[in-house]
């Protein structure tokens, strides 16, 4: 084992520790980059290691590296789109949505639960920001299912669940991220805009036909109301009336991506401008909504671009000790195929997931992994869309599931966290079915895109 590929490990080695003491995510990425440029300028001067590292060409260019990153037009599209998912939640569009559809579904066995999913996936589709939609979700929800006696585990499951496909269904921000890291036309954002949205559509329907099985196989999971009410005209037309605001956002942000009428970042202007519209609409606006709107907005995207800036540094450096080769080394020298070497870096990403955020994943593992696996001959939107779904179950999974914390910050006395982990198995089970499915139908990821797209 070289020198080089010791100091590799080392610094993973490193950031995980500073991750388990309790450091911040952007500091410890930065200071241990900086940490190893001395040690290995240190080796290099006065123990004569051979090394190809250099300060001046890994920590005297990163003004321009760093420059790069917060000049980016792309990276335009990020605050902009989470003021339109915060502006939208404080617009009312979800509570209304969401007892209009229980009028229409609220005879059917499983229907709160059913509605849950539509409401997420309307929320997803307009927001993208899982935070805002599990815990708006879970204040929606929980309290009329516990009410209705649902399964504690079911109805917490399905709110915290749902809530996590916000980052994979468009228009998300983790997309966004994906696509700046990998750095190629053929993983464009639009292109990974269009090959998530079948299997973020797929997996909400999933959901839902899980949820329809479960109650009728086992009755108590989801008891059918006692007092049903007939539905009528007035209940669907509200449906109707409910939908058309979310939708309309949606096709005005994702129509004009996908037929070119707009790049990605004056797309999200349209969506943060078109929910500021609707919340003055819905008489939900005033200067304190769009005063805490905005706090909200600076302190994600400040936190965002910090990890940003931190993993910038932290990726300069273990280029400069020769990274790329380590890991490519690594990746080639698996005795697989390419279908091997393809599972083992999404099984890979999903146990990171355990440990990592999504945000810390997709600015590290990502573009080490990436070029390699292009290199196998590896179709880029279908990676990029099975990496995505490998870390939607980053949310879930315990001990750093954030929808977990999310959920148990809103649910109602005598929830408690077992029922919270028990809720979200199947879920995560229907996650890496979903993934399983795209990764043996590719075309589920590449044909909506080759179709809008072709060669471009």
């Amino acid at each position: 084992m070289g020198l080089e590929t010791i100091l590799v490990i080392a610094m993973f080695a490193a950031f995980m520790l500073m991750l388990l003491l309790g450091f911040p995510v952007a500091w410890s990425l930065a200071g241990i980059g900086l940490v190893f440029a001395m040690v290995a300028s240190i080796l290099i001067e006065h123990f004569e290691a051979d090394l190809w590292f250099t300060w001046n060409g890994t920590i005297g260019v990163l003004d321009a590296r760093l420059y790069g990153v917060v000049a980016n037009e792309l990276m335009v599209a990020l605050p902009l789109f989470i003021f339109m998912g915060i502006m939208l939640d404080r617009s009312g569009i979800a509570e209304k949505l969401m007892h209009s559809l229980v009028r229409v579904l609220g005879p059917l066995r499983g229907g709160y639960a059913i509605t849950v999913v539509i409401v997420g996936l309307l929320l997803a589709a307009s927001t993208g920001i899982v935070g805002a939609s599990v815990v708006l979700l879970g204040m929606l929800s929980l309290g009329p299912m516990m009410q209705a006696k649902y399964n504690k585990s079911l109805a917490v499951g399905t709110a915290c669940s749902v809530g996590t496909l916000g980052i994979l269904v468009p228009p998300s921000i983790m997309l966004v991220l994906m696509a700046d890291r990998l750095g190629t036309p053929d993983a464009s954002v639009g292109k990974l805009f269009m090959g998530a949205l079948i299997p973020g559509m797929m997996l909400g329907a999933m959901y839902i036909l899980y949820i329809l099985i479960a109650s009728f196989i086992k009755k108590d999971l989801a008891p059918a109301p006692e007092n049903r009410e007939p539905l009528t005209l007035r209940a669907l037309l509200d449906v109707f009336l409910a939908v058309v605001p979310p939708m309309a956002l949606i096709i005005a942000v994702l129509g004009s991506i996908f037929f070119g009428i707009a790049t990605t970042t004056e797309a999200s202007a349209v969506g943060a401008f078109g929910a500021l519209l609707m919340a003055l609409i819905s008489k939900r606006l005033d200067l304190t909504v769009l005063k805490e709107s905005l706090y909200q907005t600076s302190r994600t995207t400040a936190f965002i671009f910090g990890i940003f800036i931190g993993a910038t540094v932290f990726a300069a450096v273990l280029r400069g000790l020769g990274g790329d080769d380590v890991i490519r080394d690594a990746i080639t020298g698996l005795p697989f195929g390419t279908t091997g070497v393809l599972i083992t870096v999404l099984f890979i990403t999903f146990l990171l997931g355990f440990f990592l955020d999504w945000v810390e994943i997709t600015l590290i593992v990502l573009p080490l992994v990436a070029p390699v696996v292009f290199s196998l001959g590896v179709e880029p939107v279908w990676f990029a869309v099975m990496f995505a779904i490998c870390l939607q179950t980053s949310f879930l999974t315990p001990p750093v599931g954030f929808s977990l914390f999310y959920i148990k910050g809103v649910c109602p006395p005598g929830i408690t966290t077992r029922d919270i982990y028990l809720g979200v198995l199947p879920f995560i089970a229907l996650q890496l079915l979903g993934l399983i499915l795209v990764f043996w139908f590719e075309p589920l990821a590449t044909w909506l895109p080759n179709e809008v797209y072709g060669n471009r």
